[in-house]
């Protein structure tokens, strides 16, 4: 009989306290609690872990070895589990030959259609891959794009030669190549290049016939700098190393090729047509305009490509990414809209009985464009799956079947089940969720005023249409719009014409022993302070020096290889997991050893430990509404919220000249009670007299906003104008107004 109930005994994952749950199939189902208080713990590392194991299982040891490894979560036991699918929100990355069409497999068909019924006929499909060398331009390598020298940034004016004027490395005096330019007897090595003649800049810089008209004429194997930049960084085929790699980067940009014009194929893919367009022109199409183009071809033989095409475009748009094209590299496509992306697929599939877990599905979507998402979460329910959201937007739980919250709070005071039932059951509860829900935050009638303002000029990124902004300095500046509007091109644009400080949500720590402790720089005052009290020296008192078990090398845990199986992790039998030896773990202080201190909480440590300087640190932190972190957590297992929360208290803490200060969506993975420490944290920053800009599509953080700039009014090519740039209680007329009003 078949399970209609998953069945979940005991979990203990992260911060679980031995979680009991029957979470019912065939149902889509919400996740709800404050941030930190164990929902993903649950729904990710559990849930999901447990099902992608088992599935994994299944096949032999030579697949397995090269499947995603799923780490078994730690509970008594899971029942009525189905094969799942994972959509997160991990940007789609990729390099730079990954596009909207080759990651959802419309590229594909329009290829094969194209060598079937393109006119002239060129060959087989693989002749319009541009990654493929039969297709793809020679020029570029199917990139679309070259690197050519940056040359405005190759010299100072200002300087002389002997004084630095060559920025490039080993240019300068005493480097390499210097003597190639300041002592052959051509160049005034003495006087600021901005007062020698423009030929004389252009022999130095480019050599050949303007070196052959100078006065003193240099040696016959003279190169120019760029000639000689461009030999030695651009025509290598070796593996660059670092350096090379970091001079590439500042030294050069990228240009359309001058061959293919962004097209990538070569020129008989390029001028093969069908329905009278070219597939390169099909590119740049939005996605809502192609898809009125495939049903105009009626050759009989392709019409299960034109059918399967016209599927894939026509899902695109029903999930909200209708503004997209297909030659978009997938590396500029935000979170929300990668997790968008990879339900294409799913809409299609005759699977059922399927188990998907959705990660914030609302992110990045403009309150006018949720509906769009929440249609797409009941069809894949209504096919027969199981459907787990972790969401905070209260339009996804009010179509939930069901609510399940874990809480009470955050961290060690989560990790429990308060709340299972329906959304109108949810609003009778007292839950943090259910609080929150009833508490509206009001619309600001007294911003703040600006000190200034900064201009972002002739904005023309993606679909900018020669943007001229003011963006007031001093004050909270929202940019709203819905998906597609030119939000982040904007952000993108005032981040290259102007110094900021991007506070985005990419991990803080590389490897476990990164935590808050060593992130803040604590770590050597808590050593001092162990030391002071034992008499023994500070290294002792670090898990990556003496006083480490030399078992586990400080770790607490050993890492087992078990090859084609997941590798297993035990905790050391040396330590029993404390990470030091016995020598150091007798000595305390407050009652507490080394080893405890890893189990403080932020706000726990502030209050026991006898140090001014540590204290200082961690109150950041807590600033910020992570008092509930440990301080020996590792910082790779954060959500992207609480990676960006601790950027923020890092800024808080060393931030002394007024900056500028650009977010991405900072609500992301928060609570709505979390999003009111967040609105006080920004606040913060603005009480030091720095300037904040935030994209957010969240209500709560637009009603606060002391100025609102609002993009639109549609997505792509029908978006990147201003409608509305002001105070927030003044907009109307757009969506965004709308949303506020109906919100």
């Amino acid at each position: 009989m078949l399970e209609r109930t998953i069945r979940i005994r005991s979990a203990r994952t992260n911060n679980l306290k031995r979680l009991d749950v029957e979470i019912p199939r065939g149902r889509l189902v919400v996740f709800v609690g404050v941030s930190g208080s164990g929902k993903s713990s649950l729904v990710f590392d559990t849930i999901a872990a447990e099902a992608g194991h088992q599935l994994n299982e299944t096949y032999p040891p030579f697949v397995r070895n090269r499947l995603p490894k799923w780490s078994r979560p730690e509970t008594e036991g899971i029942e009525g589990l189905s094969p799942v699918v994972v959509i997160n929100q991990r940007r789609l990355g990729g390099n730079a030959r990954s596009t909207v069409g080759t990651i959802t497999d419309t590229w594909t068909h329009l290829r094969l259609l194209f060598s079937r019924v393109g006119s002239p006929h060129v060959g087989e499909s693989n002749r319009f891959s541009f990654n493929d060398p039969t297709g793809m331009c020679p020029t570029c390598s199917g990139i679309g794009e070259v690197v050519v020298s940056a040359v405005d940034r190759f010299l100072d004016l200002d300087k002389s030669l002997a004084e630095g004027a060559i920025l490039l490395p080993g240019f300068g005096d005493g480097g390499y190549w210097y003597s190639r330019y300041a002592d052959i007897g051509s160049f005034d090595a003495d006087t600021p290049l901005r007062e020698w003649t423009q030929e004389e800049r252009r022999a130095l810089l480019h050599g050949g016939e303007h070196a052959a008209r100078l006065g003193t004429r240099p040696p016959k194997d003279y190169e120019g700098i760029v000639e000689r930049f461009e030999r030695i960084h651009l025509r290598t085929t070796d593996n660059l190393s670092d350096r090379k790699r970091e001079v590439i980067a500042r030294f050069t940009r990228s240009r359309v090729c001058p061959d293919c014009h962004g097209d990538r194929l070569n020129e008989a893919a390029r001028t093969a047509t069908v329905a009278g367009l070219t597939i390169g022109e099909m590119a740049r199409m939005e996605i809502t305009e192609l898809l009125g183009v495939p049903g105009k071809v009626t050759d009989p033989s392709v019409a299960p490509v034109v059918a399967a095409l016209e599927e894939r475009l026509r899902a695109m748009v029903t999930i909200g990414l209708g503004y997209l094209h297909l030659g978009r590299a997938t590396t500029t496509l935000s979170g929300g809209e990668s997790q968008r992306i990879k339900t294409v697929k799913h809409l299609g599939s005759s699977l059922i009985e399927m188990l998907y877990v959705f990660d914030e599905p609302t992110v990045g979507l403009h309150p006018h464009d949720i509906a769009s998402m929440t249609t797409l979460l009941r069809q894949l329910r209504d096919k027969g799956n199981t459907v787990l959201v972790v969401e905070h937007d209260p339009a996804v739980m009010e179509i939930a079947d069901q609510i399940i919250e874990i809480g009470p709070d955050a961290g060690a005071g989560g990790g429990e089940l308060v709340f299972q039932g329906t959304f109108d059951e949810l609003r009778k509860a007292r839950t943090a969720t259910a609080v929150a829900l009833e508490e509206r935050v009001p619309i600001t009638t007294g911003p703040r005023k600006a000190t200034g303002a900064i201009t972002v000029a002739n904005a023309t990124r993606n679909n900018l249409k020669e943007l001229t902004v003011d963006i007031p300095t001093g004050i909270l500046t929202v940019l709203t719009g819905v998906a597609g509007s030119g939000k982040s091109s904007l952000a993108m644009e005032m981040v290259a014409q102007h110094d900021a400080v991007v506070i985005d949500q990419k991990p803080v720590g590389t490897n476990r022993r990164s935590t808050p402790v060593t992130y803040t720089g604590t770590a050597p005052a808590i050593r001092k302070l162990f030391a002071e009290h034992s008499g023994l020296p500070a290294n002792r008192f670090s898990a990556n020096s003496e006083g480490a078990c030399p078992d586990c090398k400080g770790l607490g845990v050993i890492h087992t290889d078990l090859a084609f199986m997941d590798g297993q992790e035990t905790v050391c039998e040396t330590c029993r997991g404390r990470r030091f030896i016995d020598e150091v773990l007798r000595h305390r202080v407050n009652g507490l050893s080394i080893a405890d201190i890893d189990d403080l909480t932020i706000t726990d440590a502030i209050g026991r430990l006898p140090d001014k300087r540590i204290r200082e640190a961690l109150t950041q932190l807590e600033r910020v509404g992570l008092g509930y972190l440990r301080l020996g957590q590792p910082l790779t297992t954060l959500s992207g919220g609480e990676c960006q929360r601790v950027k923020i208290a890092k800024e808080l803490r060393e931030a002394t000249e007024p900056t500028l200060y650009v977010l991405d969506e900072p609500t992301t993975g928060l609570h709505l009670r979390d999003t009111t420490v967040l609105l006080d944290v920004l606040g913060q920053l603005l009480d030091r007299g720095h300037t904040v800009v935030v994209i957010e599509h969240n209500l709560d953080v637009i009603r606060r906003a002391d100025w609102l700039i609002d993009l639109g009014p549609g997505p792509g090519r029908h978006g990147g104008r201003v409608l509305y740039q002001g105070p927030v209680d003044r907009i109307e007329g757009t969506a965004t107004a709308a949303a506020l009003r109906d919100g």
